[in-house]
């Protein structure tokens, strides 16, 4: 169990040099080295799975201590897996913020053509016709109020000719006057 755990041990420390490598590298052979860093991380994964078996079958004096070693390691390669993998995301984000620059720099401009259209949207176009429907019953209120007025006014001429006893047509009392 001494030997797989100390060959572990050193495996996790060169996977360490190797990220510190990542940064550096050229885009080339950063795919060839984040493969070489996950073969090594898978291969001390399996590496633990055996220390693990190893360690429940140390005497009971040593097994506290073993699978605490053990944990221990895990807690690493795990965190280097993680790295690992944060460090391909930025990588990937990286790419295609790239991408989408070279694609913005080869785009071809134009001018707009000679007709500009402008779309309205449902909301502007319901905007408008609330207000063509509020102007409109504006206009409806004040033709009654408009006929309302007249039908006044020829009341108040009815009620004053037949004060005087005379209407408009010549009419006195009910009679034709002549």
């Amino acid at each position: 169990m001494e030997t797989l755990y100390h060959q572990s041990n050193k495996h996790v420390h060169e996977v360490q040099s190797h990220m510190g490598r990542l940064e550096t590298c050229d885009k080339q052979s950063v795919h060839l080295v984040e493969n070489e860093i996950q073969a090594r991380i898978d291969q001390i994964f399996s590496n633990l799975e055996r220390l693990e078996i190893l360690a429940s079958k140390e005497p009971p004096s040593k097994r506290q201590n073993a699978k605490l070693r053990v944990d221990q390691l895990k807690y690493d390669v795990q965190h280097l897996q993680t790295a690992l993998r944060n460090f391909q995301h930025r990588r990937y984000a990286r790419e295609q913020q790239e991408r989408e620059r070279e694609e913005l720099l080869m785009r071809n401009y134009t001018t707009n053509d000679s007709e500009t259209s402008i779309h309205i949207d449902e909301t502007l176009q319901f905007n408008s016709s609330v207000r063509n429907a509020h102007q409109g019953i504006d206009d409806l209120l004040g033709s009654g109020s408009n006929i309302l007025e007249g039908l006044r006014d020829q009341r108040k001429t009815l009620k004053v000719g037949s004060k005087w006893g005379t209407t408009k047509c010549g009419l006195e009392g009910g009679v034709v006057s002549k």
